[in-house]
Parts: structure tokens; sequence; C-alpha cells
């Protein structure tokens, strides 16, 4: 067995959020993995049924449903769900708005994006999760950056970046009020280029979405969004086909895709070494304003 000291970059993070993810079972009553079918979420799964083996995960994946996603994404769910044998939760946003609680936007630049943290934050309290467990990184975006491994989250369900509590040696709080629960992220201290060389090491399956296929995609702002029944065009805008894939997956309406050839891990390697667009650059939800994310998180959002 190797000693700590001759670890492997990738193997100190794997051991590093192995521990996190263990410590959050260790101190909450009700945690829950949060899956969006993206490779960070995927990542982490792969990561928590190591963390477990051969037992099964002692907690529930939990995805936000926005009904506008990839089609493929909710096969891959569903299919690595039954492969691992884990609970599944999924949380409605049409549901949300069906009820009332949000409203859908509208007009050509319309998303449900947003609309998620409302549909978290009901999903929390409906199951009494104490711990949500996510998958982002401190080198996605600066608000990201500002998370702590364990971040606290009030009874509204709102993060106060200026007031969290400290990490050192890897002590963690878990310490909360009635009403209140945690966020977190086992994964902080990876980046995009690590999360694609462990996928590699450990040949993770993916969603198809990730490598180089054709499809009927539009451009607006400075992006491509994929074609599907509830994006609307302006009228100066067409869909062509190109060949894309998706760098990071979320709801159709948000979703940039990446022109590109790569076809395999390696070629999307290499393709990331090169490029010197942030991973969330073609995320349009990120563009609404210098401080979008940071709002967002603030509110609820994952």
């Amino acid at each position: 067995m190797k000693s700590k000291y001759n670890l492997t970059h990738l193997e100190e993070l794997e051991y590093e959020s192995i521990y996190v993810i263990r410590e959050v079972a260790a101190q909450f009553e009700r945690p829950v993995l949060l899956f969006s079918g993206g490779k960070d979420s995927i990542v982490m799964t792969h990561l928590a049924v190591k963390a477990f083996y051969p037992a099964k995960l002692p907690f529930p994946l939990l995805h936000i449903d926005t009904g506008h996603n990839f089609e493929e994404t909710i096969v891959y769910r569903d299919e690595l769900v039954n492969k691992i044998g884990a609970v599944l939760y999924v949380g409605s946003v049409q549901e949300s708005i069906n009820k009332g609680r949000v409203v859908e936007e509208t007009g050509v630049n319309a998303s449900r994006n947003i609309l998620q943290t409302t549909t978290l934050l009901d999903t929390i309290e409906k199951y009494k999760f104490d711990a949500a467990m996510g998958g982002g990184r401190r080198d996605e975006e600066k608000a990201r950056a500002k998370e702590r491994f364990f971040s606290h989250r009030d009874e509204f369900g709102q993060w106060d970046p200026k007031n969290q509590r400290p990490e050192l040696w890897n002590i963690f709080n878990g310490r909360k009020n009635p009403g209140e629960h945690f966020r977190v992220f086992p994964i902080s201290n990876w980046t995009e280029m690590d999360v694609w060389q462990y996928i590699m090491k450990e040949n993770i399956d993916l969603p198809n979405l990730y490598f180089t296929h054709q499809r009927e995609v539009f451009y607006r702002d400075g992006q491509w969004l994929a074609k599907a029944p509830f994006m609307k065009l302006k009228p100066s805008e067409s869909y062509e086909m190109k060949t894309v894939r998706c760098r990071t997956i979320g709801d159709i309406s948000c979703t940039g895709l990446t022109l590109s050839t790569a076809n395999s891990i390696e070629d999307i390697i290499d393709e990331i070494a090169a490029t010197r667009i942030t991973e969330r650059g073609g995320r349009a939800d990120d563009q609404r304003s210098e401080a979008a994310m940071e709002d967002r998180k603030k509110e609820g959002y994952f």
C-alpha cells in the first residue's frame, strides 16, 4: 500500500475527496449527492462508490430536472443509477411552475436554469436533507473560488460568503441549527484538467454529449446553442448542422456547445490544454451579470 507521501497528484485529490465524502456520511443524518449528469457529478458519484465499496452508497442521489435537459443526460442518469444500485430523487422545475412556486421566463432568452434554486430548496426541505454534496470546483468561476469544503446555508438556504467557517488541517465543522443545511464540495481543489485526467485513469463512462457529434445549432452572442422545441430564434438566426461537443452540461437553453473534433478522452485533454476559453465561458447563464453566479449562490443555487 502506498504511503500518502508517495501518492501521485490525482491520487492525492482522490484521497482528499473520499475523505470529505466519508466525513459527510459520518457527520450528517440525511446527506444527499447532487447529480446533474455532467462530468463533475459523475466523477463525484464514482468517488462516492469507491469510498464505501463494497457496500452501496449510504445516501441517495438528487437530480433537479429542469424539463429542458438533453435527452442523452437523462438516459445516462437512469443507466448509472441502475448500474450502481443507488436511490434517486428527482426535483421537478415543471412541478414548481405548475404549483406557482416560480414563474417561467418568456422571450428568446428565456431559461429555466435560475428556476432550479427554488426547486432545489423545496426538495431539500421536503426530504429533510441536512447536507447536499455538489460537484463545484474552485477553478470554475470566481464565486465558486470563495467556497469552503463545508459551506453553511441558513434556514432560508442562503449563503454568506463573508461568514464562513475556518477549515484548518481538514477539520470540518458540520454543526448547524434546525432548518439549516450544508452544501459540501468534495472536488473543490480539482481543475478541469484534473477531472479529465482522472476520467481517463479510471476509465469512467460519460454521456456521448462530451464527444464530437453532429447537431443542429444556432449562433447567438458568441456561442452555439442546440436546437430544441422550446428554443426561440430571433429573425436573424437560423439552424446549421455543426460538428460540436459539450464542454459542460446543463439546461439546454444555456449550455453553449464547442466546435470540436475531439472524439476521445485523449483528444479532449489536448483540446483543453490548448484552449484559452474558460470552461464556463460557454454558459449563457453566467453572462447575465458580472456577479451572476455569486448572486444565485447567495439565494441557494448549487
